[in-house]
Parts: structure tokens; C-alpha cells; sequence
């Protein structure tokens, strides 16, 4: 299955960034760090070329802190700098002018040398739709002046966002690339909302959910939902079904005749992991995607 999804403000996007580019000094690309391999464009390398970079694993606070740890440790092995923070509540945000300065030392020692006063940093912002662009600038203003909102593609346009005297942020919208040739990357995407799900049917993406859950967290949907008797895995589709109509029952998700809303159930899913009350999850490791 190939999942063909491009907007058409996506490739103005891509446009708009290519033509910045000569004026960045250092880019920040925000993954979310439940899925940081899935919520990487891989058009990001192509774009930015030899930029200084910064990985910054958001959402780090909804993520499993030891999979955040090795999603760290795999990134800096790959040469990259990186960084985890929760944009949403500040945890990390202040550190980033700091950490882009420590990359950009031998440029700043040259101009220092000079006599010259080094000028703002000023730094690009990519990442996916939905990812927390928005709100990590939001966070740094300490002010709303970008828009967020909790579906994919909110951010139409660009525009320079100056911090104190030290950074100067060019925001984005999000990019997503063309296609997913792996149908379980756009299974990750859709499962944290990245992707509009209309894009995948919302039961399979409960149904890829469920499977991951059991299989790795696998104490977790027994205390949220009141079940019992779990399997150590679900083998196909029809045993992720029957977690999720015993969800679905759990959670009063009947239509008439007593059968259940497998629509509704998959939503009641979905809400709980994308907030965390289903706890701290991270749905791939180094290697697993491709």
C-alpha cells in the first residue's frame, strides 16, 4: 500500500523554504519523539544541505524517557546534535538558543575576532504537520503569535519571529513528502495525528495501535480499559478487532442492536494515547523504520 498525500500548499512550502535558505544561519528540525524516524521528512537532508542542525525530539514528556535516551544516542552517532523538549509546557525551550550557539562557535569566534558584534542567530524551523512548531514558538515569545491547533496543517505561511536579541526563528508550515512507500510509517503518522484520518481508515490505525500496545506495553490497556486475559501479541487483524470491540464495550461505544461503534471505540483509543493518559510511549525504535 502507498499512502499518497501532498497538499498543494506543501510544495509552496518547499518553495519558500529553498528560497530562505541563503539567510539561515542554523536549523532546528522538530520530530515528534514518539515516532522521531516516522516524523522525519526525508526531504529535510535534500533542502537544508550542510545547514548546522539541530534535532530537537518534541512531545518528549508523552514519549518513553529510555526509548527518548536511545532515540538520542542514535541521532548523535549519525553526527547530529539533539535535543528533547516539551514545547507544550516549556521543559527544555530555553536551552535552544544556547545549544544553537554551541554550534555555530567556530562562526561566531571568527566574527568576534574581527571586532565584529555578532548578529541574531537566526534559525529555520522544519518538521512535519502537527508536530509542535507552532506552539514551540509560541513558548519562546511567551506569547500566542502563531496559530496552533490540534489537526495537521494549521501554519499556511512563513514568517520571522525575533527572541530577545539572541535568535531570530523563521516559521513554516509543515511538509509532509510526497508518498509513504511503507504503509507502518503512515500508520505511525496517523496514529499521533500528523496525518489527516481520512488518509487511513481510523479503525486500522487503532488496529496498528493495539498490536504495538500489546506487544510492548502490554500492561497498560488492561488498567486503562478494565481488561483481562490479553494475548502476548495480536497475529493478525481480526484478534486487533476483538481488543478493540472490547474497548468499545468497555466504553459504551453501542449503536442500536447492541453492536459496537468500532469508529467510536477507535477515536476513544487514539485521544487516550495522543494525550497520555495511556502513560509515556514511544511506537518505534532505531531500525524498526525504514
Amino acid at each position: 500500500m502507498t499512502i499518497q498525500w501532498f497538499p498543494g500548499h506543501m510544495t509552496r512550502a518547499r518553495r519558500q523554504i529553498e528560497e530562505k535558505l541563503k539567510l539561515i544561519d542554523v536549523v532546528f528540525e522538530l520530530l515528534d519523539a514518539r515516532i522521531p524516524s516516522s516524523s522525519r521528512n526525508p526531504m529535510v537532508d535534500e533542502i537544508t544541505g550542510a545547514k548546522p542542525r539541530l534535532v530537537l525530539l518534541n512531545k518528549a514528556d508523552l514519549a518513553d524517557p529510555e526509548r527518548t535516551a536511545e532515540w538520542s544516542r542514535h541521532f548523535r552517532e549519525q553526527g547530529l546534535a539533539v535535543h528533547s523538549i516539551d514545547a507544550n509546557a516549556g521543559a527544555g525551550v530555553k536551552d535552544l538558543a544556547g545549544k544553537a550557539k554551541e554550534l555555530l562557535k567556530e562562526k561566531i569566534d571568527r566574527q568576534i575576532a574581527k571586532g565584529m558584534k555578532p548578529r541574531p542567530i537566526r534559525a529555520l524551523i522544519v518538521g512535519i504537520p502537527n508536530v509542535g512548531k507552532s506552539t514551540l514558538i509560541n513558548r519562546l515569545a511567551g506569547r500566542n503569535i502563531a496559530v496552533t491547533g490540534d489537526r495537521p496543517g494549521v501554519t499556511k505561511g512563513q514568517q520571522w519571529i525575533r527572541f530577545g536579541g539572541e535568535l531570530e526563528l523563521l516559521d513554516t508550515p509543515g511538509i509532509l513528502w510526497p508518498k509513504f512507500e511503507d504503509p507502518i510509517v503512515g500508520f505511525r503518522l496517523a496514529a499521533t495525528g500528523a496525518i489527516k484520518e481520512d488518509v487511513i481508515h481510523i479503525d486500522e490505525v487503532a488496529c496498528f495501535v493495539l498490536k504495538v500496545l500489546v506487544e510492548q506495553y502490554g500492561g497498560v490497556l488492561g488498567e486503562r480499559y478494565g481488561l483481562t486475559d490479553l494475548p502476548a501479541e495480536l497475529p493478525d487483524m481480526q484478534a486487533a478487532i476483538e481488543v478493540l470491540e472490547s474497548i468499545g464495550r468497555r466504553r459504551g461505544c453501542i449503536v442500536s442492536g447492541g453492536n459496537v461503534d468500532y469508529e467510536k471505540a477507535a477515536t476513544v483509543l487514539l485521544r487516550d494515547l495522543r494525550s497520555g493518559k495511556l502513560g509515556k510511549m514511544t511506537l518505534e525504535m532505531p531500525g524498526e523504520a525504514q
